[in-house]
């Protein structure tokens, strides 16, 4: 059984559905977020980020897979723990954990108000760091701490812990929070590799290209060169999660 966080749209939807298509009964939490109303960002964006996750749930039932969603906003300390038991009470114990949602933001410590294709952002302030660091490393360390507390509880052999990163302690100019938040979740689930190796599990990074998740722009993308589809990391996200990765675990996969 799979728990996908941030799985309303893009990369989380795509790994749901993949994961979904292996016979995994699968849980979809999301966040509907506020508009950006960035723009220089397409408006479909804001439409995509607001949105439930109940039109990919349908989607992975109509293909025949078992999944549920619901709603849980990570930012807050105790989220972690009540999704857990939602999701045992709903499909049962999770057995593989995706740590796909992000609190994104653009920042800098420029005092630029726009970046290099005009998208809004803000100076490292005390408001973005808690915003950033809440879900994408403080969230990211309870959700692997729930899992891995009910894991070693019920005598579990076999789990997977896989987090999506970007950037990571290689900076990221122009989203700099996003990057360190990122990096501090590498080192969590590097640690939990090492940790919980003993007791079946393996927790891996994956570290995408840009990825058309509805914010790409023809501009975004001639400077990008590659621009990934959210199914293709579906696909990497997925070998890892099968057995045949059972021997790959304290690893930050980068797709190129």
């Amino acid at each position: 059984m799979a728990l996908v966080t941030g799985a309303n749209h893009g990369i989380g939807a795509a790994i749901a559905a993949a994961l979904a298509a292996q016979g995994a009964p699968v849980f979809l939490s999301y966040l509907r977020l506020a508009p950006l109303r960035d723009p220089a960002l397409p408006p479909e964006y804001d439409q995509l980020r607001s949105g439930t996750a109940d039109e990919v749930v349908a989607r992975i039932r109509a293909a025949g897979g078992t999944a549920e969603c619901g709603e849980a906003d990570l930012a807050d300390p105790a989220a972690p723990a009540r999704l857990f038991d939602r999701v045992e009470a709903t499909l049962g114990p999770v057995q593989i954990l995706v740590n796909n949602a992000s609190g994104w933001l653009a920042d800098t410590f420029l005092p630029d108000p726009t970046d290099r294709f005009g998208r809004i952002v803000s100076n490292v302030d005390p408001a973005g760091y808690e915003r950033q660091f809440a879900v994408d490393a403080r969230a990211a360390a309870l959700l692997i701490a729930q899992f891995a507390r009910r894991h070693v509880g019920r005598g579990a052999t076999w789990g997977r812990i896989i987090g999506l990163t970007s950037g990571g302690p290689a900076g990221f100019p122009g989203e700099v929070s996003y990057g360190a938040a990122k990096a501090a979740q590498e080192n969590y689930t590097i640690s939990a590799a090492q940790e919980l190796k003993r007791y079946g599990v393996t927790a891996n990074m994956v570290q995408p290209p840009p990825t058309d998740t509805g914010w790409v722009t023809a501009a975004m993308a001639a400077s990008a060169g590659t621009i990934a589809r959210p199914e293709e990391v579906a696909e990497v996200v997925t070998l890892l999660a099968s057995h045949q990765a059972r021997y790959i675990t304290g690893q930050v996969i980068r797709m190129s």
